[in-house]
């Protein structure tokens, strides 16, 4: 099996299942009690929660854990506009944790702006413009998008909603572990990680809040996380994800020059072994390890289906929009025609891959495209 899907998930790094073994071990009390158990496990939440802090620029009262991605984007979503009305404003082809988010306020009675896109994804200048700044009480967008791997230039949004004093989300799921995010540099008032993307486990996340933003909680029980976030925090988890975090921030660059490598080397063997292809994205500005490319002439289930039974895994998409009939958004958004987006499949490596697997997976993929234009 070669797993060239990590930006759906990564396999868990050996140390940091040895240092949440190692946790559960010493610190296996609630941080919530004042006995010496407790005592333990708090001084372990703490110190996790400094060093995700210091690794994403942020202050330690400033970080909150969630279960998630999903749950940090939907905490900043509701939290931040409960009992507001007016509109809100997004790119298309966001993750469906906010997409779906963004139903629900509609359905409250909020409205929605759409922005639009590029043809590279960015978001386009003139429908920034016309936003009615006015009536807007949530803008958000992402750091990196999960599927096309492009990484927004947020600068214009950044300066609008802090003219306009409009909080801005950022989903920052993508980004965190791959490229430099600076929460303090950031302009938004939350971001939100997810560890599972960067080697951590999956079942913790977090949400950034910026000092004096108040974000009303989503869940009522205890007062865990300062009030944020109802719930015994996972202790464990929170230490493998911040030793997941340390060790992707601590060879940032090494890892960005080989998975950059790989990705490169996989572009240009498609491109001479396939062709045609597309590249969907901005290939001036995207993730070191994400390739979304177009076969036309291919269906792009059944070269899914090809590539998994020749032990190839990759994707059409965003795993949490797996199974959906309908095209991706963001290629749709990107004014991607029929035979570009019914034929994109999504590559993302990982520090684990090597070359040799990458000169693999070239001639499985195009052993399995020209079967497929054949049979056309």
């Amino acid at each position: 099996m070669i797993y060239l899907d990590n930006n759906a998930t990564t396999p868990v790094a050996a140390e940091v299942m040895e240092e949440m073994q190692r946790v559960a071990t010493f610190a296996f009390g609630n941080p919530g009690s004042r006995h010496l158990a407790g005592r333990k496990a708090r001084q372990v939440l703490e110190e996790s929660r400094e060093t995700i802090a210091a690794l994403l620029d942020a202050q330690p009262s400033e970080v909150f854990f969630t279960s998630g991605g999903t749950e940090s984007s939907n905490l900043a979503i509701f939290g931040l506009t409960v009992g507001r009305s007016g509109s809100v404003v997004l790119p298309p082809g966001e993750h469906p944790a906010t997409t779906e988010a963004f139903k629900r306020l509609i359905q409250r009675g909020c409205r929605k702006q759409p922005l639009k896109l590029t043809n590279v994804g960015q978001i386009e200048q003139a429908s920034l413009d016309s936003v009615e700044w006015s009536d807007v009480v949530l803008a958000t967008a992402l750091v990196a998008h999960n599927e096309t791997g492009t990484v927004l230039d947020l600068s214009s949004l950044t300066a609008l909603c802090e003219e306009h004093r409009v909080p801005l989300h950022l989903d920052a799921v993508q980004a965190a572990g791959k490229i430099p995010v600076s929460f303090r540099d950031s302009g938004a008032a939350t971001l939100s990680i997810g560890a599972h993307k960067f080697y951590g486990p999956r079942g913790i996340g977090a949400l950034l809040v910026r000092e004096g933003v108040k974000v009303f909680p989503q869940l009522v029980g205890g007062h865990q996380e300062n009030g944020k976030r109802a719930g015994t925090e996972p202790v464990m988890l929170a230490a493998g994800m911040a030793k997941a975090l340390s060790m992707c921030c601590a060879d940032l660059q090494e890892r960005t020059a080989h998975q950059a490598k790989l990705r490169d080397h996989l572009q240009r063997g498609l491109a001479e072994s396939c062709s045609p292809v597309f590249i969907n994205g901005d290939e001036n500005s995207r993730l070191p390890n994400t390739l979304n490319i177009a076969f036309p002439g291919c269906d792009a289930d059944a070269l899914l289906v090809a590539l998994d039974l020749s032990g190839i895994c990759c994707s059409h998409g965003s795993a949490c929009a797996s199974g959906s009939a309908e095209p991706a958004p963001i290629l749709v958004g990107m004014n991607c025609p029929p035979e570009v987006y019914q034929s994109s499949l999504r590559f993302s490596v990982g520090g684990q891959n090597s070359l040799d697997e990458i000169a693999e997976t070239v001639q499985l993929v195009s052993g399995a495209v020209k079967r497929l234009r054949a049979s056309q």
